[in-house]
């Protein structure tokens, strides 16, 4: 299977617009990979949070308008990251108005599947107050992996990814907006949630500044013994890789950790 990460670079001086229309060229590029990753919130910015109510959309709007028609140009499966979602339900009373909630696109150009993230990142700031959680887990069937949806701070929860290593994800997708003053975090989590889960983690970040906040950059992809095998630098860039899914049921078969676990599993354990 082959993928690649598009770490795009947020400048505040480029509109959002152009910003779309600059991924959407860079989609259609990869044109022979499977799958196609991108950022999270890399429309508006991550920490662009005076931004959130401006920008949100819903979930047919213009960004996943220009990521259908790349993704169905390129012929390629496409996580486009995630979007400020203006939710239809807000007109209820009390639902809350935006959502982050990542979209992951068929090569038809069809919404397969909308994470809303679970885990708000702001400590009563920012995200954390401004938009709503999500509730459910998300995963999608591919005809080579099943893939399981995370967004940045999610990385942070490690029961969420037990969650869908039970509902049959091989393949962990975690879009991010993640702060280069903790990126040593960033590549801990990610090798810790592959490991514990004996999965392949593809966690793509954003580049650039977001609203005064740098970027870590360095989109990472790791296998389900916690090896590195490609990570990106701090700039933009495209990370390309290729990985064999059946290395997610040879692990767990050659090293079965995950039938020794004994709280929270709902399901027999042998």
């Amino acid at each position: 299977m082959r993928a690649s990460l598009l770490q795009i670079a947020v400048d505040p001086d480029e509109s959002v617009n152009s910003r779309r229309e600059r991924v959407a060229s860079l989609v259609r590029e990869q044109r022979g990979a499977d799958l196609v990753v991108l950022p999270e919130l890399w429309p508006v910015g991550a920490f662009a949070y005076e931004s959130f109510g401006t920008e949100a959309e819903p979930l047919d709007g213009p960004t996943f308008a220009a990521m259908s028609e790349a993704a169905r140009d390129a012929g390629v499966w496409l996580h486009a990251g995630s979007v400020v979602e203006r939710a239809p339900e807000a007109v209820l009373d009390g639902a809350p108005d935006l959502y982050n909630t990542a979209l992951v696109i068929s090569p038809e150009g069809s919404l397969v599947r909308a994470y809303r993230k679970i885990h708000r990142f702001g400590f009563d700031k920012g995200e954390a107050t401004m938009m709503g959680a999500g509730d459910e887990l998300a995963t999608v069937a591919l005809p080579d992996a099943v893939l399981g949806l995370a967004t940045c701070y999610d990385l942070r929860f490690p029961e969420l990814f037990r969650g869908l290593v039970d509902e049959g994800a091989q393949v962990f997708v975690i879009p991010a907006g993640w702060p280069a003053r903790r990126r040593a975090h960033w590549t801990l989590l990610a090798q810790a949630r592959a490991v514990e889960n004996q999965a392949y983690v593809l966690a793509c970040s954003t580049a650039g500044t977001h609203a005064g906040v740098e970027q870590s950059g360095h989109s990472i992809v790791v296998d389900p013994w916690g090896e590195v095998l490609a990570e990106a630098g701090p700039g933009e860039e495209v990370l390309t890789v290729e990985f064999d899914p059946a290395t997610v049921a040879a692990t767990r078969e050659r090293f079965p950790v995950l039938k020794d676990r004994l709280l929270g599993v709902t399901a027999p354990r042998r």
